[in-house]
């Protein structure tokens, strides 16, 4: 694809430049670069059209140089616009071009930074702008590497005139009141605040008339001021609008991926991960006297819609069973697709009663929805539904459980240490008497190594006791207490498909005739 200026609106932009191919990427990059060189250009024309009144600011023998080597810069890039796209299958060729591009820009940034001072706002945006617009476009190693060539530059730019060498500058002062003998980087600063002094004896009494404002835009300062602007400005612009394009991607990027992660593309229901989230923090934030309801759905005889009828109609049932469900709980109620045909519902703060209320409405909502099929046929279908409420009295019985048996298992490696020193300490004195009648050096020794050996195990044991009093501080709830109560439910499902399917089975009722099985349930693994 061709680059053309129509393709830089700022909706086009914003819609395509991070899914161009790499050609279009580097052809567009071209096209900066083009911009960039030609509003130089045309500086350079403007100084040379009025050199009577602005000649005296520019240094003219620099000004000529510069002018040509932009002229071939503005040939070069003219052509290297049109020059990327025909070989966007040629990977080397391509990565060729890449380099060639940023070698040249690279040095027409550098002879801004020689020619305005490194110090400029000029050579600032360049340097900078310039680096972050060419990461976004091509190859970064390749934008990476002229960076720091940059870099060292700056640096060597800045030491030459300690070594008595000077450097071309396209900035001129002509002074009668005292003489400056060259025109360098060190002193860019000071020629900056003599020409602040000049522009600031230009007023009267602080008041800046026509007069004074007509001898201001002829000064010096006022001269390099407009140009640092009329050369930085558009391009510090730019690159913000693209960091800003490029951050507004990223975020509609962001909610995209979480809408996929988050959401089943079917249903528009929650994914079966980011419901068992929810559900979890849902639980943790119940409060002391709250119940907590869990209903899980699955569609009757599911399989047989898809062999009858086609699996689009069975995303079609699918589709509209999610709505109802939707349209029939409240927005507090966390509703996610479980798996084919299964749907989870989680009623945080829902007594039992209530939620075997919601349950039997949900079934008798299902069953009389009429499915409409573009063939013109119509049919109903049913739901099983199994329902489990965790009460809170059952909660704090599971708390208390989990915590004693969680103490119990932080007791042990600290009961197997104990065991494992006094092992040691029995090792240790048989060792001492083997050897009673060695000197009396040895036996120094050896009582320092088992002085040290015990100091090493009492900080281990010191270590795993603060370590167990704070799991066991944390200890709230089994870390998959969501999976035991959906299994719960689940069993109540099947129940409910025993009984003849279109039924709804309460796991409560079932799990009071199996105490004995209870405990069993949450125990820990």
């Amino acid at each position: 694809m061709a680059v053309s200026i129509s393709h830089l609106g700022y909706r086009k932009l914003s819609r395509v430049i991070f899914e161009w191919q790499a050609a279009d990427r580097a052809s567009l990059l071209a096209l900066f670069i083009l911009l960039e060189v030609s509003s130089h250009w045309l500086w350079c024309l403007f100084v040379w059209w009025r050199q009577d009144i602005y000649g005296s600011y520019v240094n003219m023998d620099v000004l000529y140089p510069l002018w040509i080597g932009l002229t071939l810069m503005v040939l070069f890039f003219s052509w290297m616009v049109s020059r990327l796209s025909p070989i966007r299958k040629d990977t080397d060729s391509l990565y060729k071009w890449q380099a060639i591009i940023v070698t040249l820009y690279s040095l027409y940034i550098a002879v801004v930074i020689l020619v305005m001072g490194h110090s400029s706002l000029v050579a600032g945006v360049s340097l900078v702008g310039g680096a972050m617009l060419g990461m976004m476009l091509i190859r970064r190693r390749y934008v990476w590497k002229a960076f720091l060539g940059h870099i060292v530059l700056i640096f060597l730019v800045t030491l030459v005139p300690y070594f008595g060498l000077t450097i071309p500058n396209l900035r001129q002062m002509t002074m009668s009141s005292f003489p400056l003998d060259g025109y360098s980087y060190l002193t860019y600063s000071e020629m900056t605040s003599i020409e602040n002094a000049i522009s600031a004896s230009i007023f009267k009494n602080g008041i800046l008339s026509w007069e004074t404002f007509n001898q201001l835009r002829l000064s010096s300062a006022f001269f390099w001021r407009t140009t640092h602007i009329y050369m930085a400005l558009p391009k510090a612009i730019f690159i913000i609008y693209m960091f800003r394009t490029l951050l507004l991607i990223l975020d509609n990027s962001k909610a995209e991926i979480m809408q996929y992660a988050n959401q089943d593309e079917l249903t528009q229901l929650k994914s079966r991960r980011y419901g068992l989230t929810q559900m979890q923090q849902a639980l943790l934030a119940m409060g002391d006297k709250q119940d907590f309801s869990v209903i899980l759905l699955d569609l009757d005889w599911f399989k047989n819609i898809n062999d009858n009828y086609g699996h689009d109609v069975g995303d079609q049932v699918l589709s509209e069973v999610a709505q109802t469900l939707l349209k029939s709980l409240s927005e507090e109620s966390i509703v996610s697709r479980y798996g084919g045909e299964e749907f989870l519902i989680v009623l945080p703060d829902t007594q039992h009663d209530s939620a075997m209320t919601i349950a039997k409405q949900l079934r008798q909502d299902i069953a009389q929805h009429i499915i409409k099929s573009d063939d013109g046929t119509d049919f109903n279908i049913t739901a099983s539904i199994g329902v489990y409420t965790l009460t809170h009295e059952e909660r704090a019985r599971i708390q208390s459980e989990y915590r004693a048996l969680a103490l119990e298992e932080s007791s042990q490696p600290l009961a197997e240490t104990q065991k494992s020193r006094r092992q040691e300490a029995d090792i240790n004195k048989a060792r001492t008497d083997k050897t009673s009648t060695n000197k009396a050096s040895t036996n120094k020794a050896s009582t320092q190594k088992e002085s040290s050996q015990k100091t090493r195990a009492q900080k281990r044991i010191s270590h795993r006791r603060k370590r167990a009093a704070t799991e066991i501080l944390k200890a709230q709830l089994p870390s998959d207490i969501c999976q035991r109560l959906i299994c719960i439910a689940d069993k109540a499902l099947y129940e409910a498909k025993d009984r003849g399917r279109n039924q709804v089975v309460s796991a409560n009722a079932v799990l009071a005739a199996e105490k004995d099985k209870i405990a069993v349930l949450y125990a820990i693994s």
